[in-house]
């Protein structure tokens, strides 16, 4: 099977069979989902809150900005794009001056890593034009060129995506899992580059196992029970954009809390047949992710509502939208809203799935953020 195909079935997939009719039940935060593997969950709830810790400076508060001339001709208007961006962090910030809404958040002094999307391909990945709106304004505020990066699990699919050197000159582009300049995913001595990537100090653990053939354990890196973080998040950030796409899950949606949990961690196949919401939720409970991610963009220019995460052109559509929030449960919560309705005028759902939501309500019970719809902030800019 194609590589692209292949973990885009496992993301469908994992998503589906975690939101299945459940037979062994529990009863959790309004929700009803099986008993589930063990992990080490409360290994993370061990370690003292910051400042910046989620749901950041501004908990349960979304602004959703929508901008018809953002794509013009099938093609991205950046000027437009960089305008939305611009737009909500003064609303979410309350600045009059946007270097002053930036700094907010960050210094010029913090390494920030930008977490894109690019796992399907050039249609349907974070776009360029939002990161570089992003980028751009972050170094008008005055941080340093050589402070940014732009990260993802795989670096030959940030490459793919258009992530490169030359369109984004000055600025890291890398990733986890990594190949040569031959392609291949092993160095001279026969050991995967994204094994030099990981740090196994810093882990999810979690009571299930999955073997990989040799076509596969290039894209994990490790089998086993454990799950280790990337040294991006854990040694060469101190901050983190997450920038992920408006587009479904099976029932669900993956924008920001999956967007970081799935592409922090190694060794994630096993985890999406039986743990796919408490992984959406748990790993960003560590604090390589919950004490870093400040801020949250999506990218809803273009997204999908159906056959994500992967790109399907048919169920591609362009929403016009960007939502922006510190807090990525009350975002995630406001995007689920988005596509659901999407979904339902398609006639792909008849009603909204409480199963659907499990996931935010595990990252509402670990203190990350609001799933509570009535109890978040929405503040909505037409800037038509």
């Amino acid at each position: 099977m194609d590589r692209r195909k292949f973990f885009k079935t496992v993301g469908l997939t994992g998503a589906g069979i975690t939101l299945a009719p459940l037979i062994k039940t529990t009863s959790f935060a309004g929700t009803i989902f099986s008993e589930k593997p063990d992990t080490n969950i409360n290994d993370a709830l061990k370690y003292p809150r910051t400042a910046d810790s989620m749901p950041g400076k501004f908990p349960a508060k979304v602004i959703q900005l929508m901008n018809d001339n953002s794509v013009q001709e099938d093609k991205f208007n950046k000027a437009a794009i960089n305008d939305m961006v611009e737009k909500g962090m003064l609303s979410l910030t309350g600045k009059e001056n946007i270097d002053e809404a930036w700094l907010t958040l960050f210094s010029p002094k913090d390494r920030i890593g930008l977490k894109v999307n690019p796992v399907a391909g050039p249609d349907l990945s974070t776009s360029p034009e939002i990161t570089e709106a992003i980028i751009e304004q972050l170094i008008h505020a005055g941080v340093p060129k050589e402070n940014i990066l732009i990260w993802d699990r795989r670096e030959f699919e940030l490459f793919e995506a258009g992530f490169t050197e030359e369109r984004f000159p000055g600025i890291k582009i890398i990733g986890t899992e990594r190949k040569d300049k031959q392609g291949s995913f092993y160095n001279a001595e026969g050991k995967l580059y994204g094994e030099e990537m990981i740090d196994k100090k810093w882990y999810y653990w979690a009571d299930c196992e999955e073997k990989y053939d040799a076509e596969t354990i290039p894209y994990m890196i490790n089998e086993g029970k454990y799950s280790y973080f990337t040294k991006i998040c854990t040694e060469m950030v101190d901050k983190i954009i997450n920038v992920p796409i408006l587009k479904n899950a099976g029932a669900s949606i993956t924008l920001c809390l999956k967007n970081l949990a799935y592409g922090a961690i190694s060794n994630t196949g096993r985890l999406h047949k039986q743990l796919w919401a408490e992984t959406c939720a748990e790993v960003n409970a560590f604090p390589p992710l919950r004490d870093k991610v400040v801020l949250n963009i999506v990218d809803g220019i273009k997204g999908c509502f159906q056959g994500g995460p992967g790109a399907n052109p048919q169920f591609i559509t362009e929403f016009k939208t960007v939502l922006i929030g510190t807090d990525p449960v009350a975002v995630d919560r406001v995007g689920y809203d988005f596509i659901l309705k999407k979904r339902i005028e398609e006639k792909i759902q008849k009603e909204d799935s409480a199963k659907g939501k499990v996931f935010m309500e595990l990252a509402e019970n670990l203190k990350l953020g609001t799933a509570d719809l009535e109890k978040i902030s929405i503040t909505k800019i037409d800037m038509k």
